[in-house]
């Protein structure tokens, strides 16, 4: 599968989804895309999932008829996000073509 991290989408999960073809906006040069721009952009390259931790997303884009699955992490913290990653490789894998799914993440464990 191929997935796009959005700007806060911490790049060391990366790692966590071997196997699937990962790019960063950064890398792609497209760090001032806005979020429109962004998933446009995303579907025109043949991204199939945005992996994002902007949780305003849902608000500020109108996400009906888009083609990439949407995969908001609620947090932007690496430590939390490292502790889930098996929840965060499920959600990716499962989340269908133009569908939008929220990923809790608890705190890091000690």
């Amino acid at each position: 599968m191929k997935i796009l991290f959005d700007q806060g989408t911490p790049v060391p999960l990366r790692l966590a989804l071997s196997g699937h073809d990962v790019a960063t906006a950064a890398e792609l040069g497209w760090s001032r895309l806005s979020n429109g721009e962004l998933i446009a952009a995303a579907e025109t390259s043949g991204f199939e999932c945005m992996i994002t931790t902007d949780q305003n997303l849902k608000y500020q884009q109108n996400l009906t008829q888009r083609k990439v699955a949407i995969v908001v992490l609620l947090s932007a913290s690496w430590p939390r996000i490292r502790a889930h990653c098996e929840t965060v490789l499920a959600a990716v894998e499962s989340t269908p073509a133009g569908g939008y799914r929220e990923v809790p993440i608890g705190q890091a464990s000690r």
